[in-house]
């Protein structure tokens, strides 16, 4: 469904089938039709191998393949079992790292594949406590799985995104059915993977969300949320093969970045802790190492505490990916015995910079844009550097960088 929303944004569809095509993936065949749910109309993709189509519920409930080719039984969701033959082979990691590494793709797409699915073995490794190294791929070791995870990198690549965020993650609800007995939906691979990251269920039964679905979502969103301010130019939508009460689709936006328009908005996480017995030595020093751990600011605020002790609040912003180890560096560095977290919506212009030719020499000048606003600044350091060479004020410095900008 990913791959068929983001197929249906690209202005040249021809040319992703083609690359597909070439990338002569054992078997794979890649069938591209029109489909509806509820009254709306997308594309729906179809991967076989072999002529035979492996729908992705039958590949979870066939998890643990023999890899045998010889037939065995599982339920089709139906509740009664069924006895066919899974043709599809399974590919252990290394298996799979090595598959991937010899398909003629971009450098960009292959460290991106190789990438997403770093993130399906460690999920792996973690649910059955087994080492890295020795993990097997199940469900996604398939080729086919190997064709939906290599289609989405190729698109992405093709549509040079620039930055990706995407909603909270309706993971389904009920339970599913492999060898090893029912397990409760999210799966474990899937709940695994999508830690950290905002999920709900409902009232859908069924498996909404797969490890594969999963694994892209975390490797390319940069932020989970709330659909920002932003103006769409092209919308994509990508079919399932179920028919729920609510449309099986997933919806793709495409945006354009222009003065205008850009900027982002998403979630960011506030850290603050309150401190009465350190130096402003041990402070200063614990800003540092925030900062040079992924902070996105860290700031004091002077507040009273207890027995009318002047003290600090301490406060630093991240994303959510650096949380939980910046609240273990303040913990660590601070005498606090405890840290606050608050989470925030905030939206931020796009960032840039440019070198701009003054009579001074050359200024980098710091740009950024988005819900109308466009703003410059001249780079502090660049400028004290020019006035102390020539001798002259800063600002006259900083004004004529500006001029140039």
């Amino acid at each position: 469904m990913m791959m068929a929303a983001l197929y249906e944004l690209l202005p040249d569809k021809a040319a992703f089938r083609e690359k597909m095509q070439r990338l002569a993936l054992p078997g794979v065949a890649m069938i591209y039709s029109e489909s509806i749910k509820c009254g709306i109309a997308g594309t729906h993709i179809s991967v076989s191998v072999g002529g035979i189509e492996e729908k992705s519920e039958d590949i979870a409930k066939a998890a643990h393949s023999h890899g045998d080719g010889e037939p065995h039984t599982h339920s089709h969701g139906d509740g009664e079992p069924h006895s066919h033959s899974h043709s599809t082979k399974r590919y252990s990691y290394k298996e799979i790292q090595t598959l991937i590494r010899k398909l003629a793709l971009p450098d960009n797409v292959l460290k991106d594949a190789l990438g997403v699915y770093k993130i399906l073995a460690e999920a792996e490794a973690a649910v059955h406590g087994t080492p890295l190294d020795k993990i097997h791929l199940h469900e996604v070791g398939a080729i086919d799985a190997v064709a939906d995870i290599v289609g989405c990198c190729l698109l992405i690549n093709m549509l040079a995104l620039s930055d990706i965020t995407a909603s909270p993650v309706h993971v389904g609800s009920g339970s599913v059915r492999c060898e090893h007995g029912i397990l409760p939906v999210p799966a474990p691979a899937t709940a695994e993977i999508l830690k950290g990251v905002p999920i709900y269920g409902g009232s859908i039964d069924g498996e909404l969300c797969t490890p594969t679905g999963a694994a892209l979502l975390r490797y390319f969103a940069g932020s989970f949320g709330n659909m920002p301010p932003m103006v769409v130019s092209k919308i994509g939508c990508g079919m399932g093969t179920k028919d729920f009460p609510a449309a099986n689709c997933l919806r793709a936006f495409l945006c354009e970045d222009d003065d205008s328009g850009g900027g982002t908005s998403g979630e960011v996480f506030e850290l603050s802790c309150n401190l009465d017995d350190m130096t402003p030595e041990a402070i200063g020093a614990a800003y540092d190492i925030l900062f040079d751990n992924g902070a996105l600011d860290v700031y004091s605020t002077p507040i009273m505490m207890k027995k009318s002790r002047p003290a600090v609040m301490l406060s630093c912003l991240c994303e959510q990916e650096k949380r939980d180890l910046l609240t273990r560096l303040m913990l660590l560095h601070t005498s606090t015995l405890g840290v606050r977290v608050a989470r925030y919506s905030r939206s931020v212009l796009t960032r840039g910079a440019v070198t701009v030719k003054t009579k001074y020499g050359d200024i980098r000048v710091k740009r950024a844009h988005g819900f109308g606003a466009v703003k410059s600044k001249p780079e502090y350091s660049d400028v004290v550097a020019a006035a102390k060479r020539h001798g002259i004020p800063f600002s006259e410095v900083y004004d004529e960088a500006l001029k140039q900008r």
